[in-house]
């Protein structure tokens, strides 16, 4: 569950970096850092410029002339972090920067890797020494050991041991790499802008990273995909290509995703979300409408702001079979961010409270449809029901885009262990609705989404959070290490 983001061959290449992880802010809120590379005044060696800092994009960036002085030169890689588990600390923070015989390098890393145990003792038997306890830094270990003679194949050498979740941006003094593991579960996109100097090219975990910086898509980083951008791609165009794994086929991208953490203005997976989100709420209203029982029109609302999109296919459903009006019900507050405490009231409820609020005229005396994309351990959803029924609406039901999450993702989404998942402590969504305090509960089957979601040859989906079906085999000695960025 982290942002990154690539620029090479441009003059301000940090400052697009910036702007990209702006529009990433919301895959990783703990902490930001972009790592550049210039050539030194008088010997012209490279240097890194570093910057990494706690807490969101504009508070580690503030001082704007970092830009001119610390983070110089044409190429640069930064990366948001949300940490699933494991420490916070300023070791962590990413990208990691090292250098070794080939030279300077960089990497930023987005998902999990299910073998990190294994490898890391591995290493340390070598004699690795580590400084985080990241997986990603796993990486950095594998590409400086590596005994092939190119640096492209130095990373494949890498990427290959390497087993779960990781689409990485990786930066050297002459180049910038990315690369998808080759089930393809986090989505990487490449653009590129023109500006005086030529073409630039950018690499980014979605398109709302090009947007911003007005970049045009080229393509996605293929599922089991290295892709190498130098001199030779600004001159020609030609992007190098390299397979990790050749026998590897099928991919197995991250369906929630589509669900929940991507932003409804990208198009991951070669796929606008907006449009995936709308299906998945037209499908939902297919299998569970819901009707007023005097005649009178049902109110849709979504939780903010997730929900949105999918509550509005949602609400075109239900109208076309009951009296139904989209209304804004619940208010978001922007300025509730994960780390939040209430000073001396720590409850759930009160949290809630915080960062939501609702309009009273919309939910008075109406059957209410609240549409949210998830429900996890429960906790959240309890509170906000019980937020809803203070404005005395006469029913209140919850409608979930997508399956009861009956198990822990091990790729990179925070889903915490089985025993949590409020979904395996109740035998129906009849139960739930009663512990949430819902009038009723209906959650998207399993078959509603994968008919909601793209379908190409040669493309799957991973849904092991609903049907425990794990595409990559898990090392269940790995611990909490397993899922630790």
């Amino acid at each position: 569950m982290c942002g990154i983001v690539g620029v090479f061959n441009h003059p301000q290449a940090s400052v697009l970096s910036y702007y990209g992880l702006h529009a990433l802010q919301h895959r990783g809120q703990e902490a930001s850092g972009i790592v550049s590379v210039y050539q030194e005044e008088g010997s012209g060696k490279p240097r890194f410029g570093i910057h990494k800092g706690e807490g969101l994009v504009l508070d580690v960036f503030s001082d704007h002339a970092l830009f001119s002085t610390t983070l110089r030169g044409t190429a640069a890689i930064g990366h948001n972090r949300y940490s699933t588990t494991g420490s916070t600390s300023l070791a962590n923070i990413q990208p990691f920067q090292f250098n070794y015989t080939g030279g300077l390098f960089a990497l930023a890393h987005n998902g999990n890797l299910t073998n990190t145990r294994q490898l890391r003792n591995q290493l340390k038997t070598d004699g690795a020494i580590f400084q985080t306890t990241t997986d990603s830094e796993v990486f950095m270990h594998l590409i400086a050991r590596s005994k092939k003679t190119t640096q492209i194949d130095q990373i494949r050498d890498a990427v290959q041991q390497a087993k779960g979740a990781y689409s990485l941006v990786m930066l050297s003094d002459t180049a910038l790499y990315a690369a998808r593991d080759p089930n393809g579960f986090r989505p990487l996109c490449i653009g590129r802008l023109t500006h005086e100097g030529g073409y630039a090219y950018v690499v980014a975990s979605e398109t709302c990273a090009l947007d911003i910086i007005s970049a045009e898509y080229v393509r996605d980083v293929e599922h089991n995909e290295i892709i190498e951008i130098n001199e030779h791609t600004v001159r020609t165009g030609e992007i190098t290509s390299h397979y990790i794994d050749p026998s590897m086929e099928q991919s197995s991208h991250c369906i929630f995703e589509y669900i929940y953490f991507s932003r409804p203005d990208s198009m991951i997976f070669g796929h606008p979300v907006d449009k995936v989100r709308r299906k998945l709420g037209k499908h939902l209203a297919e299998e569970s409408p819901v009707a007023a029982p005097d005649g009178s029109k049902v109110v849709v609302i979504a939780v903010p702001d997730s929900g949105n999109t999918a509550t509005l296919g949602y609400a075109r459903v239900n109208e076309e079979r009951f009296p139904t009006r989209y209304e804004i019900g619940l208010i978001r507050s922007h300025y509730i961010g994960r780390t939040f405490i209430a000073p001396g009231q720590n409850s759930r409820e009160f949290k809630v409270k915080a960062k939501f609020n609702v309009v009273r005229g919309v939910l008075e005396n109406n059957t209410v449809v609240v549409v949210d994309d998830s429900i996890v351990r429960g906790t959240t959803s309890r509170s906000l029901i019980h937020l809803i029924r203070e404005a005395k609406p006469t029913s209140v039901h919850m409608r979930i885009t997508s399956p009861p999450v009956k198990h822990p993702c091990m790729y990179g989404m925070d889903f915490p262990s089985t025993e949590e998942l409020i979904a395996n402590h109740y035998d129906s969504a009849e139960d739930i609705a009663r512990q949430l305090g819902a009038d009723s509960l209906a959650y998207l089957s399993v078959d509603g989404l994968m008919r909601a979601v793209p379908s190409q040859a040669g493309k799957g989906y991973c849904t092991a959070c609903f049907t425990g079906t794990y595409p990559v085999e898990i090392d269940v000695s790995a611990g909490k290490m397993a899922t630790e960025e």
